[in-house]
């Protein structure tokens, strides 16, 4: 029996081994990061790049151009870990020159990764994006959404970007990838602008809703707002997911909820944006209920599986001692980091 114990915990070791490949082979993962103004390094004669080329005052020139596509790649090569993330969402970034810099020229290109991005009328150029692994998800539409202005009166915002695409599983996947209005100005004053690019997310995503029997929604970026502002709670109605399931309640398939409120990294970072010393939560993932509710065949997900990608080369230490996002500029200063914000990863599985 001696003999027999060593041999029946090392069968054990090496079937728990398995059931954590075949999971990790399972994986779906998905990802927001706000890159922070990654721009190109030539003069666009369709919007104001003024600020990050050669000759401004935070003098952009190709080094440092180059340095931040290096940094980037090796980012979201550690959020995918050792299977490459299926979908990243990318907020601020200029155009299709940057992506495709991104993508093929650093060490990204080994995991080949298709891009859509919108070309939204946003003055200073910046777009949002979505890296998708071919294999994984193959996109069948894509839209940009045009959030409403007032013409002369206000300026015009980032698009919301729309994929429609099927996944590996043969699920159908709506992602939308949003950059709402900043608040600039204060949150109360700029809520409205907030609320109305929520409103046309909501009436994009109640138009699938009322003509798909299995809606599978995706809704994530930098909304620049945290539960319970009235962009996320009321205009898009998106519940925490946390708290339903702490209460013991169901998930409805035609309701939307919020997987990133209350996210703490293990080493206790509480946010994905440092404001004046407070880490607050600004970049979300929203999922239709339908993907909350496993189904033999469909990927699903659960609360526990969404987490703050908190890596420590990501962070550096304020002037308080504490750690902040490792930006790339402090004001002018050229701090030479990733960004201001950290990403957030969300993983799916498919049901047997």
């Amino acid at each position: 029996m001696s003999k027999l114990r060593p041999c029946l915990v090392l069968l054990l070791l090496l079937m728990l081994a398995a059931i954590g490949r075949a999971q990790e082979e399972s994986r779906f993962r998905v990802a927001t990061y706000n890159v922070e103004n990654l721009f190109d390094t030539i003069p666009s004669p369709h919007h104001d790049d003024s600020e990050f080329l050669p000759d401004a005052a935070k003098a952009w020139h190709g080094g440092r151009y180059w340095k931040k596509l290096g940094m980037l790649a090796r980012a979201i090569a550690a959020i995918g870990d050792v299977r490459p993330a299926a979908l990243v969402a990318l907020c601020e970034v200029e155009g299709d020159s940057v992506l495709t810099h991104l993508t093929r020229r650093t060490s990204l290109a080994r995991l080949g990764y298709g891009y859509a991005v919108t070309h939204s009328a946003d003055e200073r150029g910046l777009n949002v994006a979505l890296l998708y692994q071919p294999e994984l998800f193959r996109p069948i539409s894509c839209a940009a959404l045009r959030v409403p202005h007032r013409a002369g009166k206000e300026r015009p915002t980032r698009d919301v970007l729309h994929v429609s695409g099927q996944c590996h599983t043969g699920d159908t996947l709506d992602v939308f990838v949003c950059h709402f209005p900043s608040r600039r100005g204060g949150a109360r004053l700029t809520d409205p602008y907030r609320r109305r690019a929520a409103e046309t997310v909501r009436r994009a995503a109640d138009s699938l809703l009322a003509v798909r029997g299995r809606c599978n929604i995706i809704i994530m970026g930098d909304f620049n707002a945290y539960y319970p502002e009235r962009c996320i709670a009321e205009t898009l109605g998106a519940f925490p997911a946390q708290e339903v399931h702490a209460a013991g309640g169901a998930f409805l398939r035609e309701n939307l909820y919020l997987l990133t409120h209350g996210l703490k990294s293990d080493g206790g970072i509480g946010g994905t944006y440092k404001y004046k010393g407070e880490w607050q939560t600004l970049d979300q993932i929203i999922v239709s209920g339908t993907l909350l509710c496993p189904a033999p065949g469909h990927l699903s997900t659960a609360p526990a599986a969404c987490r703050l990608c908190a890596f420590p080369f990501l962070l550096k230490n304020d002037k308080s001692g504490n750690p902040a996002p490792y930006r790339t500029y402090l004001g002018t200063f050229y701090q030479g980091g990733y960004s201001d914000h950290l990403p957030v990863a969300l993983d799916f599985f498919e049901n047997n």
